[in-house]
């Protein structure tokens, strides 16, 4: 190299973050088949009239009642001359409405306590620690089941139940990230600025805090769908005839030895989903994890 000539940057220091994430991830492919799969089912979910026979519910196959999967049926009919297929497709609607909805409450009880715990540290903190421990303490199966009893189960009960026992999970990823951000230079500056701690919170601890909070919430929908199906398998989730995974596993119980589809399928829909979101969300943790930048 001739003497002044200007040092040109490795190509892979000119690479943004998001490009390295993405390499991560991509290079998962537990976590790619997850996303793919997830994908499908929530497409399956939003568009199911398009490639369904009829609604979830309609009794159209009464002569047809507990017929084996085949060419016409493909995942069989149920005792009620229901099409099975529709009503796999159309729990696959419940779960995940469910498991976002709760995800997105559980967000918006952990982001906040989580900055404060994290940012003011002292009293605060061991306040909302010992907050946390006590829920961590109960059951969530058993509290939803006493408050399913009280209100009556449905889906709001379930989301609130769900958030209840969700937001603390991604209270303690939010609050790590605030406190490896409370001595940062940009934090000091806005300090020594005289901005005030909600507007530091707000303006730029959150926003740089957007990987775990993403992640919290991916991981949270498989813990709430799994509890609507356990509500569900109860009798104190999703009331008939809105169909429900949980609902048709306790259902395909009393036909297990006979119609083997009544319990398979269902059972296989929720395993499927639940994995694939797990997946999903373990490859975005390893991808957005900031130790593993530039790798």
């Amino acid at each position: 190299m001739e003497t002044g000539a200007l040092a040109v940057p490795p190509a892979h220091t000119q690479h943004s973050p998001a490009y390295f994430a993405w390499r991560r991830f991509s290079a998962n492919k537990a976590a790619v088949t997850g996303g793919v799969v997830l994908a499908i089912i929530m497409l399956a979910a939003i568009f199911a009239p398009l490639f369904t026979k009829s609604a979830p519910d309609a009794q159209l196959y009464l002569t047809q009642s507990l017929a084996f999967p085949s060419a016409e049926f493909w995942f069989g009919v149920d005792d009620l001359g229901r099409d099975f297929f529709t009503r796999i497709v159309y729990g696959a609607r419940v779960s995940l409405l469910i498991g976002f909805a709760a995800a997105t409450c559980s967000l918006l009880i952990g982001i906040p306590i989580g900055a404060i715990a994290g940012y003011f540290g002292g009293r605060v903190d061991w306040f909302i620690m010992r907050i946390i421990e006590i829920f961590s303490v109960v059951p969530p199966l058993l509290a939803a089941m006493l408050l399913g009893a009280l209100a009556g189960g449905g889906f709001f009960t379930i989301i609130v139940v769900a958030s209840l026992f969700g937001w603390f999970g991604v209270c303690l990823l939010v609050r790590a990230q605030v406190k490896s951000f409370r001595e940062k230079e940009f934090v000091r500056a806005a300090q020594a600025l005289g901005a005030s701690p909600w507007y530091i919170l707000r303006r730029h601890v959150i926003p740089n805090s957007l990987s775990p909070i993403i992640v919290g919430f991916v991981l949270s929908v498989p813990g709430a769908m799994m509890l609507e199906a356990s509500l569900s398998f109860l009798g104190i989730g999703v009331a008939p005839p809105t169909p429900s995974w949980g609902q048709m596993i306790n259902v395909g119980i009393n036909f297990m030895f006979f119609y083997w589809h009544m319990a398979v399928f269902p059972t296989a829909a929720l395993a499927i989903t639940v994995l694939a979101t797990t997946l999903f969300g373990d490859g975005l943790r390893d991808a957005l994890d900031p130790t593993l930048k530039g790798r």
